[in-house]
């Protein structure tokens, strides 16, 4: 499956569909008719094998979830804007094409997968202003703009996640921001903040940022301070950021239902919600060459880490 829109027309501009027919693959578009999660169901049904996806997180993220419920094997291309999942995959993210020999002799390589009620996830579910971003009319079109409308609301406080999470130092009611990865992302130092250095921890990764009493004279940065500023552990209490790793993670409340955006998709949860990790669940085909995952840095020692 490719999208042909995803990473401003990658998909095209490294003739991706050609170069994977001539390796024996079937290749069926996205469109406004068929999305990637049918077009993964109708491979299945006609006999594939292996389900291979050219495109961004949430097309990814889609097929994925088919691959999974199936047990089928997954060869990530990454062809999107971002590419975290691919990225965090050790994947060459700026040559979509090295992916493909994955198609001759790929290494069958299990890791985790997120659940949150029918939903899969391969990156995260979010809580707040990006969630809420994600309603807004025109964002495939013009992500920034509609971030910038959200944002304001939260960042003065009137605005915050209406619902309450359990952490490690207790129950934070009505944070600001709710993130809950699959594996957790890695937050003390700069040059590497939200990569995650593993992908088989078996866990899931919990960020909370804390609706504040009084307002510092800038929140984001104040906010930026406060991640660079731990290294280990879920934090003291008074701190403004929680962060921490749990196999579940619920957020409870009197409302009916949360928005959230799963992998970047907008849905709507119904109270209590619960994130799940599934270890193991989901089987990727890697390439034998690609750059692979560098080491996690350790704060304060010297050096740049090395890949393995």
């Amino acid at each position: 499956m490719t999208n042909p829109h995803s990473g401003g027309g990658k998909t095209a501009r490294f003739d991706l569909i050609n170069r994977a027919e001539g390796m024996g693959a079937r290749v069926w578009s996205t469109s406004a008719e068929h999305d990637a999660t049918s077009l993964a169901r109708r491979a299945v049904q006609e006999g594939a094998e292996v389900l291979a996806v050219a495109g961004g997180d949430g097309t990814v993220s889609a097929v994925a979830a088919v691959a999974a419920a199936t047990d089928r094997p997954l060869l990530v291309v990454p062809a999107g804007t971002r590419n975290h999942f691919a990225r965090d995959l050790g994947l060459d993210i700026r040559n979509p094409v090295s992916s493909l020999s994955a198609l001759i002799d790929g290494v069958p390589t299990p890791v985790d997968l997120g659940s949150v009620g029918p939903h899969t996830f391969v990156n995260n579910v979010s809580f707040g202003p990006y969630a809420d971003a994600l309603l807004e009319p025109g964002y495939r079109e013009d992500k920034a703009r509609a971030i910038a409308s959200v944002a304001p609301d939260y960042l003065s406080g009137r605005q915050c996640v209406e619902a309450d999470v359990d952490t490690p130092q207790g129950t934070v009611r009505l944070p600001q921001v709710v993130l809950v990865s699959n594996n957790p992302y890695h937050i003390a130092t700069p040059r590497y903040l939200g990569r995650r250095f593993t992908l088989t921890s078996g866990l899931l990764g919990g960020i909370v940022l804390k609706r504040p009493t009084e307002m510092p004279p800038d929140l984001l940065r104040h906010l930026r301070g406060q991640l660079l500023r731990r290294q280990t552990g879920p934090g003291a209490p008074g701190d403004a950021v929680i962060a921490w790793t749990a196999g579940t993670i619920t957020l409870h409340g009197g409302r009916r239902q949360l928005h959230a955006g799963v992998d970047g998709e907008p849905v709507t949860l119904p109270l209590p919600v619960t994130c799940e990790t599934r270890p193991g669940g989901l089987r990727v085909l890697l390439p034998r060459d690609r750059p692979g995952i560098p080491r996690e840095p350790v704060p304060g020692l010297p050096g740049a880490p090395r890949d393995h």
